[in-house]
């Protein structure tokens, strides 16, 4: 295929709410260049962009797909994205790469909380956007309130460029007031005819013409003077003003379109070409070393991956982004987080599933290579001799977890594997095999999100699963001062065991006074790695106890607290004094003082009035205001606690704390409560007392558990 330079390449993700029509669009857009000769259609699973099995199966988008059209000497780069929350990792991927974001708006839906939550992200990445309304032929269509909407969430910057004349089942023109024509589409679509604008639409036509002049005009001097000199602009004028508004954010213009019908496509793709930015137009991309790279085909080599896939037909890809000078196959690069040397091998721009494979990929370009063994998402790849690090893509911190088990033995390396290759490719799905809880236990975005890790699991990697509750995190301590002792004899006919050890244990805090009526002969303090601290006092007297012996006895102490008595969860912040003891010339070693440590420390823990910690979280919800009610009045059933309400635009802010408990599955409860329309965030704030009910519960489960092991 033809070579592109940087001026002549454009970057877009489509974004928007699952169901706004993106795929259908990203179709249209193929057809139009001549890239796919048929339209397929997402009820029939035939289009370009949603090609897995998994997005077939579900009827809508879960990967980002990358996809070109060669558009009047323009090559533009497309990136589907999928419209659900629970998938913005594929967003946030396909945001750090291209130069501008199409959001797509339903006009019988309007403005829906899809939208809502990816503007977050292209205010954050700074992305030019244009607002595209789709489905203006829809029965329920309603282009201005739509509009109206969009201007409501998102500022009076968006400004219509095109209105549908007779939207609604009728619906076969649109009105362009940039180049002030009408455009009349034949019943199936496709290419229109260029007429006057009616009569009727002629006074309106001249009103919005004039409003997209002057918000093009007063951002910039130069074209202000024009305006007011000429009382208009001319087409190169304008087209600058308008690139340079749209890169700045001073503008979202506003199309309308049939996408499924092909209305409107074409018009869209040359505004595309000719005003939305290229890479060259883009301000240069920084370095984590403070280095600009500008799109420079004959510039430094280095490339971003943003993206990584592995599939049955197609094998392992990196996809990436050229920020700087031109890569070729067999070229040797660095990979900047590795310090490894990696080989491209062969080079590919993609359109969905299907590979056309290049000799080089020049700056402002996206492609595909071979999966290179060492590189992973989020790593700069460069030229040798240089030290270029490109800003990784921040994910947010996932929502929702839960265990994943193995329903047939001898799986378990499999399934390890097989989650490995999922975060590979996804790295908002986070594995965790956890020590304390004796779980694997993966980590996501929202319920949703976690069953396609199943699904993939199961019909990818033929593995036979099931999810489970992710235990909690629990933490044990006491409230009580006691003492403790026990002896350990034990007699099989050869060398015996023998040891007996007295102890006192007391809560710990900073700044307790030494222990009242024992003589501190040694004091240690132990920094526990699952927090809190453990203090432990020599206080034997008279060589009751060798020192040697004074280890073992810390050593099985430590095994107990890594598995306290309520629950067996891990216990913190207490204070053992050994005082006194007895041991054997003959019988007695460290394991016979191991034993007794631990077992002194079991029944000395049990007296001391045990309390069980929970994890409390730092919650912070953001909902529409009119929601604010239901959600408080929710909180306190999931043992919430409302700390206040801050108010953020349209928003409301609620700020609360809600035990980890409850919180592994609020975001589905949320999503129900709100019709998706609420989002939350949450930080780990400290443990706090379990209710006594609860604790006693926790408990008893955990004796029946114990008890059914044994």
């Amino acid at each position: 295929m033809k070579n592109y330079d940087a001026q002549h390449i454009r970057n877009i993700a489509l974004l928007g709410h699952a169901g706004s029509g993106k795929t259908t669009l990203a179709e249209s857009m193929l057809f139009e260049s001549g890239e796919i000769n048929r339209r397929g259609s997402v009820e029939e699973h035939s289009t370009v962009s949603d090609y897995h099995e998994i997005e077939q199966d579900r009827v809508s988008s879960v990967f980002g797909t990358t996809m070109f059209a060669e558009w009047r000497d323009y090559k533009i780069n497309i990136i589907d994205t999928p419209g659900y929350v629970d998938y913005v990792g594929e967003v946030i991927g396909a945001l750090k790469v291209v130069d501008s974001g199409i959001m797509v708006l339903s006009s019988n839906h309007g403005v829906e909380v899809g939208t809502e939550t990816i503007w977050k992200y292209t205010k954050q990445f700074k992305t030019p956007t244009i607002f595209v309304i789709n489905k203006v032929d829809h029965e329920q269509s309603n282009f201005w309130r739509t509009v109206e909407q969009a201007k409501d969430r998102f500022g009076r910057e968006v400004t219509v460029v095109q209105y549908p004349v007779n939207e609604g089942l009728g619906f076969n023109t649109i009105i362009d007031v940039l180049k002030m024509t009408a455009y009349v589409f034949p019943p199936t679509g496709g290419k229109p005819e260029k007429k006057p604008i009616p009569d009727t639409e002629v006074e309106r036509a001249k009103r919005l013409h004039n409003e997209l002049i002057e918000i093009v005009a007063e951002n910039d001097e130069t074209l202000m003077d024009h305006y007011l000199n000429k009382g208009e602009l001319d087409e190169e004028e304008m087209r600058h003003g308008l690139t340079t508004t749209i890169i700045n954010r001073q503008i979202f213009p506003v199309f309308c379109i049939s996408a499924k019908n092909d209305m409107g496509t074409g018009r869209l793709m040359s505004f595309i070409d000719v005003v939305i930015p290229a890479p060259v137009e883009m301000p240069p991309v920084e370095t984590l070393g403070g280095e600009f790279l500008k799109a420079d085909p004959a510039g430094k080599a280095c490339l971003f991956v943003y993206k990584a896939t592995s599939e049955a037909n197609v094998g392992d890809m990196s996809f990436f982004r050229v920020y700087s000078g031109t890569i070729h196959h067999g070229q040797d690069l660095i990979n900047e987080q590795t310090g490894i040397t990696e080989r491209l091998g062969q080079l590919f721009v993609v359109n969905g599933k299907k590979r056309h494979e290049v000799t080089e990929i020049t700056a402002g370009d996206i492609g595909a290579v071979v999966k290179l063994k060492n590189t992973h998402v989020n790593n700069t790849l460069h030229d040798k001799g240089f030290n270029l690090v490109l800003p990784p893509i921040e994910f947010p911190p996932t929502k929702i977890r839960t265990a994943v088990v193995s329903n047939r033995k001898g799986d378990e390396d499999k399934l390890g594997l097989a989650l490995h290759q999922l975060h590979e490719e996804d790295p908002t799905l986070i594995v965790e095999h956890s020590q304390e809880l004796k779980q694997l236990i993966i980590h996501g975005q929202g319920e949703m999100h976690l069953q396609s890790a199943k699904w993939k699991l199961e019909h990818r990697f033929k593995l036979d699963v099931s999810y489970q509750p992710a235990r909690i995190p629990y933490r044990e301590t006491i409230r009580k001062n006691t003492d403790a002792q026990y002896r350990h004899k034990k007699q099989s006919g050869g060398a015996g065991q023998f040891a007996e050890v007295h102890m006192r244990v007391e809560p710990y805090y900073d700044g307790i006074a030494d222990p009242p009526g024992l003589t501190v002969r040694g004091k240690d303090t132990y920094e526990l790695p699952w927090g809190g601290k453990l203090v432990f006092y020599n206080c034997i007297v008279g060589g009751v106890i060798d020192q040697r012996f004074l280890p073992a006895i810390l050593k099985g102490v430590m095994e107990k607290m890594a598995e306290g008595p309520i629950t067996g969860s891990y216990v913190r912040d207490v204070r053992v004094s050994v005082f006194d003891g007895k041991m054997h010339p003959v019988d007695s070693n460290e394991a016979a003082f191991k034993t007794a440590g631990r077992m002194a420390f079991k029944d000395a823990f049990i007296k001391a009035d045990p309390l069980l910690l929970e994890p409390i979280y730092n919650v912070e919800i953001i909902m529409p205001e009119e929601q604010v009610g239901e959600i408080m009045s929710d909180l306190p059933v999931r043992r919430g606690e409302i700390m206040g309400v801050d108010a953020d635009g349209h928003y409301q802010i609620l700020k609360c704390r809600m035990p980890l408990a409850e919180l592994d599955h609020y975001a589905t409860v949320l999503r129900s409560l709100t019709q998706g329309r609420a989002n939350y965030s949450a930080e780990f704030a400290e443990f706090v007392q379990v209710p006594s009910n609860l604790q006693q519960k926790l408990h008893n489960e955990y004796v029946q558990q114990q008890t059914e092991e044994e």
